[in-house]
């Protein structure tokens, strides 16, 4: 089920930033010496009074973030998602989440499908940290029309906020834009009766693709873009739940810190189902971006193969 491929989401920021740009001139945006790579290129090559190259420094960059914040800036901080959310932690413990600071945390190069990089560069723990930081809201989009909305919400938030973009070119999901995104709003993609998939970023394509493919098998199944991990669409969580009686969660993310383990939580304590889950349990490795996903079961069959084993489980339970 090939769908059509639209620009990569981190393409999708950089144009985004310089859109906003030329709308708000108190928005400011720092790099770590990777703007080519994160694209906020498109933003320094207009504006470059307002842009600022900290260098390798990520740390230092979250802290020169926080500082003009402070002095009334909307800050946005970019570099490979695993850089700034490993190396900037501290900062954005401190200077950014205990402070309450107007800062964007952009982290591109997200997941494992950067591909031949590696482990080193690839950012399999990123949601999981910005979750642990109080008061950040945390956005994964999963294409270019959606990164647009997101980063425009971002923009107009009041507060932290982390935004994980990906390098390969994403598949469109939405062709005519996401003019109804609303930070902590799901987004169902596609209705259905006996399972729910919720996913986010890459996934959400792979999701649309696992709905397909259970159609076939005469499985009606639900899709929920959850672009926001945090604030979490409960109200869609639970309604999903109640009315599927199954759900499957998909991400491109370590499986105990990221979008998994916040559905889980809601669903243990609003209404508990069967559940199962396509994410990563330990790093990757180099290689082809297509190869990696599918070793990891990142794919649109592995999340089918999970929701028909649910179905047909719960259908053997009942009778």
């Amino acid at each position: 089920m090939a769908r059509p491929l639209g620009e990569a989401t981190r393409e999708a920021y950089g144009k985004a930033l310089a859109e906003l740009g030329r709308e708000n001139p108190n928005i400011v945006v720092l790099d770590g010496d990777l703007s080519k790579s994160t694209m906020t290129k498109y933003f320094a090559q207009e504006f470059p009074g307002r842009f600022f190259n900290v260098g390798i420094a990520e740390a230092n960059m979250v802290g020169v973030a926080a500082g003009l914040a402070a002095a009334g800036k909307v800050a946005f901080a970019s570099s490979f998602a695993c850089f700034v959310m490993c190396k900037g932690f501290d900062q954005l413990r401190l200077a950014v989440a205990y402070s309450d600071n107007n800062v964007k945390i952009v982290g591109t190069h997200g997941g494992i499908s950067i591909g031949e990089d590696g482990v080193s560069q690839m950012g399999h723990e990123d949601i999981g940290l910005a979750l642990s930081l109080p008061g950040f809201v945390v956005m994964v989009p999963a294409d270019g029309a959606q990164t647009r909305a997101a980063v425009r919400a971002a923009a107009e938030h009041i507060g932290p906020v982390y935004i994980r973009v990906g390098r390969p070119k994403a598949p469109i999901v939405y062709e005519n834009g996401c003019p109804d995104f609303q930070i902590g709003k799901a987004i169902m993609l596609r209705d259905g009766r006996d399972v729910t998939l919720i996913a986010n970023g890459l996934m959400v394509a792979a999701a649309l693709d696992a709905a397909e493919m259970l159609e076939q098998d005469g499985v009606s199944a639900r899709v929920l873009d959850m672009h926001t991990v945090r604030p979490l669409d409960e109200e869609a969580v639970e309604k999903a739940a109640r009315e599927t009686g199954a759900i499957v969660v998909a991400e491109e993310h370590l499986l105990h810190t990221g979008l998994a383990s916040q559905v889980a939580m809601a669903v243990a304590r609003l209404h508990p189902v069967p559940m199962r889950y396509v994410g990563l349990t330990q790093y990757a490795e180099s290689g082809a971006p297509d190869a990696l996903m599918r070793k990891y079961g990142l794919t649109g069959e592995n999340i089918a193969r999970e929701a028909l084993e649910i179905v047909r489980s719960r259908a053997s339970s009942v009778v």
